[in-house]
């Protein structure tokens, strides 16, 4: 093989291998939630809604709710929709007041990839 041959190949291998990343990389990110963030809403919630950017492993994954003063709102068990695998169902077990909530989350998407992150909404 030639250096021009040698060379052409060694740029395809990379411009494919560059073309497969994102999907290599893939991780389940926060598309958009209920409550959504920075909301502040009138009535409280009796569930939240987490939709991520792909499929998550909900044995892996969960949530927890905590108040101004940090103190933990009692949440049942976090489950994904059983119609949508990108959705996260997280029943509140008590009545929130009126306070600024923070939810922080967990996940393992469908490809083993872990993403964390957390947002606030307020009930008035």
């Amino acid at each position: 093989m030639g250096f021009t041959t040698t060379y052409t190949c060694r740029a395809l291998l990379l411009a494919a291998s560059l073309a497969a990343s994102p999907a290599v990389f893939a991780h389940a990110h926060l598309k958009h939630q209920y409550p959504a963030a920075d909301a502040n809403v009138t009535a409280a919630p009796q569930a939240l809604t987490l939709n991520f950017s792909e499929g998550i492993e909900p044995k892996f994954s969960g949530v927890t709710v905590t108040g101004s003063q940090q103190q933990t709102v009692k949440i049942g068990a976090v489950k994904r929709n059983e119609k949508d695998k990108t959705q996260l169902i997280v029943p509140i077990e008590q009545a929130l007041k009126p306070d600024q909530y923070t939810v922080a989350w967990h996940v393992v998407s469908v490809d083993g990839h872990k993403t964390q992150g957390s947002y606030r909404f307020s009930v008035k």
